[in-house]
């Protein structure tokens, strides 16, 4: 799958359209938006001094959030400009809107080295139905294309595919961001040629959503390590009782499958084998999407596999963390995707930091090839303070587990070819 890079573009006085993953979490403070976490823009930066130094007109558009097609003020772009201006050090200017006059004029005013931040392109409902009218506004003003978005690659939208085609259509060129480009290799190339020993980690509350990932990987991994809730449905297949744990009934026969098809395969497939559990009690309280909330207590540590019929399990114990830490410790490539608990509560989050510990350190240590498949576990990781210790972390959560999958995503599909 190799695709033409920024480095290949000769973009200099260029338009070039750059579509950035800037979903960053906001918080209001004092009556003002404020960024919480800059990674990704930060993410971004090596592409942008790539184009700076090339002398390109460097337009960025991305989305935040979910306005579902109106102004949300709340979910405004404005706040991104203002800190990659400072990270970058030269003025970043914001247009008010992603189409149209406005900015048309920005652009005709930019010189080589300029960049332009558009506004939140999810105002517009037609960028997630991949509108082709909408796609040719936002098509006006570009030369070429680059996608350094790997977080919304796996969507065909407007911004992510529709773009990419008009401009390929033109004649342009359509190329992937530097941070594209390391997604592709660690996720793609790094893994299909795993060295060996090659451990896998999965956790995350479902089977259903890494059943196929965990298809995929049995032909390539010579270890599984199963944390999360959705290790409770594999116990759950082995006949054991999981009390008010988290599981898919209706994935049983699923998951017994893959027990299957690794014994066959002689893949070693370890499930926790203690945990830390802990009583669910309703509150009154309603979290932001108008569910109530339960309250965790008595957190206890649960020394068999068997849980009692009134708590729920979520962490695992420290004897798993022993178990998995000691198979970490053989491998020379790692892939993790999703914690091994609740690890937003520090009560169900030493599984989790357990296992980073162990990761980074084989990673120090002994030169092992450590890739982290993005969403939660890179929160996790970033949590845990071990992040500069892994090779490295993905920027995307659907689309990380879309691309180990197999599956094709538009927006990387969209670009040229080499």
């Amino acid at each position: 799958m190799a695709k033409l890079t920024v480095k290949d573009l000769k973009a200099h006085g260029k338009q070039v359209f750059v579509r950035v993953d800037y979903n960053v979490p906001l918080e209001e403070q004092n009556g003002v938006m404020v960024i919480t976490d800059d990674t990704r823009i930060r993410a971004t930066l090596p592409t942008l001094e790539c184009l700076i130094k090339e002398g390109a007109k460097i337009i960025l558009t991305a989305h935040l959030g979910r306005p579902k097609g109106k102004r949300e003020a709340t979910m405004s772009l404005a706040p991104v400009a203002v800190r990659l201006s400072e990270l970058i050090g030269k003025k970043v200017v914001f247009v008010n809107d992603c189409i149209g006059e406005e900015v048309e004029k920005a652009v005709a005013a930019m010189s080589p080295g300029d960049v332009v931040l558009l506004e939140n392109v999810r105002y517009y409902a037609e960028e997630e139905k991949n509108d082709p009218v909408f796609a040719e506004k936002l098509a006006k003003i570009a030369e070429l294309y680059v996608n350094d978005a790997f977080g919304a690659a796996h969507r065909a939208h407007a911004s992510t595919e529709g773009v990419a085609r008009i401009v390929a259509a033109r004649g342009g060129q359509c190329a992937a961001g530097l941070l594209m480009e390391r997604e592709l290799k660690f996720l793609g190339d790094e893994l299909d040629k795993a060295e060996r020993p090659f451990v896998v980690i999965l956790g995350g509350a479902k089977v259903s959503d890494k059943i196929t990932v965990i298809d995929r990987l049995l032909d390539k991994a010579d270890t599984i390590l199963i944390g999360g809730a959705m290790a409770y449905t594999f116990r759950l297949a082995q006949g054991y009782k999981t009390g008010k744990s988290l599981v898919e009934t209706d994935k049983v026969d699923v998951a017994k499958g893959a027990l299957d098809k690794a014994k066959a395969k002689g893949v070693k497939f370890l499930l926790p084998i203690d945990d830390i559990v802990a009583t669910p009690v309703k509150t009154d309280k309603l979290d932001k999407k108008g569910k109530p909330v339960i309250e965790w207590q008595n957190p206890t540590e649960n020394p068999q596999m068997d849980c009692a019929d009134d708590v729920a399990g979520l962490d695992v114990g420290p004897k798993t963390v022993e178990l998995f830490s000691s198979e970490i410790a053989k491998a020379k490539t790692i892939l993790w995707n999703g914690p091994m608990g609740l690890f937003e509560d520090k009560r169900f989050a030493q599984g989790t930091f357990g296992v980073a510990k162990a990761v980074a350190e084989v990673t120090q240590k002994n030169g092992a090839k450590s890739i982290i498949g993005g969403g939660d576990s890179v929160k996790a990781i970033n949590k845990s303070g071990l992040a500069s210790q892994v090779t490295f972390m993905s920027t995307g959560g659907g689309a990380s587990l879309e691309f180990l999958e197999g599956k094709v995503l538009p927006g990387v599909a969209a670009l040229t070819d080499i």
